[in-house]
Order: structure tokens, then C-alpha cells, then sequence
């Protein structure tokens, strides 16, 4: 299976820059952190990071077989990596406020999800 636009090998390499970032942001939290609500941020964190790598990466190979999925990928690794970074901020010391963004995140997610199925039907 390969991309096949330009516009698929970025988001193809995005997507694995991002499971790149969960494995490390996973590794940091179960052996250099000691605060457990840090530990569990990060823990989340990398944990729907990796799994919407893996569902970008998925969505940019149907599309170069054709599928309708265009939108999937962006959807994935954007939301992602405002979903996990605003973790990740909060467990490295950044304000907590920044929780107030992390569903905005989640719902780019479930986007990414919605367009997947649309793409998968449409022929």
C-alpha cells in the first residue's frame, strides 16, 4: 500500500513523527516521573497519541487505494497532538487550564473517526 499525493506522504509522516512522540512521552512517564497524576496524563496521553497514529497512518494508505478519507488523517494527528499535548503540557508543570482545550482534541478525534466511516461507504 503507498500514498499516493504528496499531501499523503506529509500526513504519512506526521502521523509517524507522532507515534515517535507517544512511545517517548510513554517511556518518560513510566520511568522519570514520580507524581502519579503526571504518571496518568502522560500515560493517556501516549496511549490515544499512538492509537490515532496508527488510524492516520491507516486512513492516508486507503486513500491511496481511492478511498474517500481525505480528511481522516488530518483530523487524527490534529487532534492528537492538541488532545495528548495539552497532557503532556499539564504533566510537565503548565497550567491547568490548558484541561479546557483537551476536548477540543478529542472531538478532532471522533471527526477523524466519523470521516472514516463516510469514506468507507462512499464509492
Amino acid at each position: 500500500m503507498k500514498a499516493t499525493t504528496d499531501n499523503g506522504r506529509i500526513w504519512l509522516a506526521l502521523a509517524a513523527l507522532s507515534g515517535l512522540a507517544a512511545v517517548g512521552f510513554g517511556a518518560f512517564g513510566a520511568h522519570g516521573v514520580a507524581d502519579p497524576t503526571a504518571r496518568d496524563w502522560l500515560a493517556t496521553g501516549a496511549h490515544y497519541q499512538l492509537v490515532h497514529a496508527l488510524a492516520a497512518i491507516t486512513a492516508v494508505m486507503l486513500q491511496g487505494q481511492g478511498r474517500r478519507t481525505r480528511g481522516a488523517a488530518p483530523a487524527f494527528v490534529i487532534g492528537a497532538a492538541v488532545f495528548a499535548g495539552t497532557l503532556y503540557a499539564m504533566a510537565l508543570g503548565g497550567p491547568r487550564i490548558l484541561g479546557a482545550v483537551t476536548p477540543v482534541g478529542g472531538l478532532a478525534m471522533m471527526l477523524g473517526w466519523l470521516l472514516l466511516a463516510v469514506g468507507a461507504l462512499r464509492r
